[in-house]
């Protein structure tokens, strides 16, 4: 007999719906499985069968064939294993079909319990697109799949309870996920700039990053302070929207990153990768192509601490994703598009000791070791920082006094007003930030004064900036004009942008 289940197939974070049809007939024992299935999935014959008769049920001792349409869709992961159990129990006559609208997704261990799997909740947004009336899920992502909202969630801890719930001998209640008060629960205890002692610059250049969504680097000798800017920086992002919020969740589900008990990021992403990191572990891949540090890190802060000695190829890797907000892995049997929309801080020393420019400090290095080692950052790597700061070292006098400092809330209304006025300047046209401002755009909202315009063709100019540099220089100067509350960009605006563009003049020109 003929019995046909649904169930969802990932390709990223897009999904398809799939249709497990199950064909029980008579022959020798055996059992194939066709439609491209990965190893976790061929070696779902061994949980399905355990799990039937563990469960109390009769497993059919004759010629099993599973097909898993469309077969040219690449099948991974182990949330086959109930939809396939259901669509032998069904064949076989000891459960009623289920119906077309329902979806399937969940593990079988091997006594018949249904374990949680990761990209729940991807595979319930692809579900609920795909206009399904039901999910069936395992009882640890109930909640998770139900923040996709449209769509009633079934979670089940057993492959029994699923039967019984298809014969109508028990009433599940579906799982429900209030996503607005999970959202307002708040970011939770933060490092907080109020803590950190002089360094007014540098604390300024994070506001303004902040405010518009930029790129920043920091450079400055060791123990001055730039890992302790950098990890205080997601404190005075705005809070995540629940859009962003969902996006987010949907990338650490996929790689198991979701506490337990927590089934939706309420805090903007922090990944600081160590140095030795490989490019495909900063911009995903893999076999199986799964997302990287830049997509885990989608719209929160990715933190290159000692960016210098990173591999030339793993920082190159990231040019592409810092321009698009989004990184494409392309594999032999996959190609996989993951977000990546960012703020980058880089933060690195000026040369191989650490002390160039320092006044308290000599610097040992030659010329040529200095330019070797910062020819490390390239230069179209320098043009996508937007923001290029120094950080100092702190005399004693400044080291020896109570932190005085803004603290990260007061900095964060700022920031929130900032964003607020883009919000409100860019509408429906789909930009998030300044920042994320094509050059129609630019041209269109960076509004200068005569002065300001007089003074950006001096800078050009005498810096000799590229055009990509052009445009960030003016976007940077929109966000300090929002964070004053102007609408047009004047002297004063264009000239704070100026002094963040410098930098790469002073160590790279």
């Amino acid at each position: 007999m003929l019995a046909v289940t649904h169930s969802v197939a990932l390709c990223g974070l897009n999904g398809s719906i799939v249709r497990v049809e199950v064909d029980v007939a008579g022959g020798l024992p055996g059992w194939e499985i066709v439609g491209l299935p990965d190893t976790a999935v061929r070696e779902a014959k061994d949980r399905v069968r355990a799990a039937i008769r563990n469960a109390g049920y009769e497993f059919p001792l004759k010629r099993i064939t599973v097909n898993l349409a469309p077969a040219d869709v690449k099948k991974e992961g182990t949330w086959f294993d109930l939809p396939m159990a259901v669509g032998i129990l069904a064949a076989t006559e000891q459960v009623p079909l289920p119906g077309e609208g329902y979806v399937f997704l969940g593990e079988l261990s091997l006594d018949g319990s249904v374990r949680h799997v990761n990209g729940i909740l991807a595979g319930a947004m692809a579900a609920a697109r795909a206009g399904v009336e039901a999910l069936v899920v395992p009882s640890g992502n109930g909640e998770e799949a139900a923040l996709a909202g449209v769509i009633a969630v079934y979670p089940v801890s057993s492959l029994e309870e699923a039967v019984r719930f298809l014969r109508g001998e028990v009433a599940l209640a579906p799982a429900t996920a209030d996503a607005f008060s999970l959202l307002a629960q708040g970011d939770g205890a933060m490092p907080d700039f109020a803590d950190v002692k002089g360094q007014v610059a540098a604390k300024r250049a994070l506001e303004v990053a902040a405010a518009g969504g930029h790129n920043v680097l920091l450079l400055g000798s060791p123990g001055s302070g730039k890992t302790m800017l950098a990890r205080r920086l997601p404190g005075i992002l705005p809070s995540l929207t629940l859009e962003e919020a969902i996006e987010v969740t949907m990338v650490h589900s996929i790689v198991g990153l979701l506490p337990p008990g927590h089934h939706l990021v309420t805090r903007r992403p922090f990944r600081a990768p160590h140095h030795t990191a490989s490019t495909v572990s900063l911009t995903g891949g893999g076999r199986v192509p799964r997302p990287g540090e830049i997509s885990l890190a989608h719209h929160g802060v990715l933190f290159l601490d000692e960016a210098t000695e990173f591999s030339r190829d793993a920082l190159e890797a990231l040019r592409q994703p810092l321009e698009d907000g989004v990184v494409t892995v392309s594999r032999a049997n996959a190609s996989v598009t993951y977000p990546a929309r960012i703020i980058l801080v880089m933060a690195g020393n000026p040369c191989p000791c650490g002390f160039f420019g320092d006044p308290a400090k000599e610097c040992r290095c030659t010329p040529l070791q200095i330019r070797r080692y910062l020819a490390r950052l390239s230069g179209p790597l320098m043009d996508r920082n937007d923001l290029q700061v120094e950080v100092p070292r702190l005399p004693y006098e400044e080291l020896a006094t109570a932190p005085d400092g803004e603290s990260s809330a007061a900095i964060r209304q700022r920031v929130e007003a900032a964003r607020q006025r883009q919000r409100e300047r860019f509408g429906t046209e789909g930009i998030s930030c300044n920042a994320a401002m094509n050059s129609r755009a630019v041209k269109r909202y960076c509004s200068l004064t005569p002065g300001a315009r007089r003074l950006l063709e001096a800078a050009f100019r005498r810096w000799n900036f590229s055009a990509r540099a052009h445009d960030r220089l003016l976007k940077v100067a929109r966000s300090i004009a929002d964070l004053a509350g102007s609408d047009q960009i004047t002297e004063d605006h264009i000239g704070e942008a100026i002094q963040y563009r410098v930098l790469d003049q002073k160590y790279w020109g």
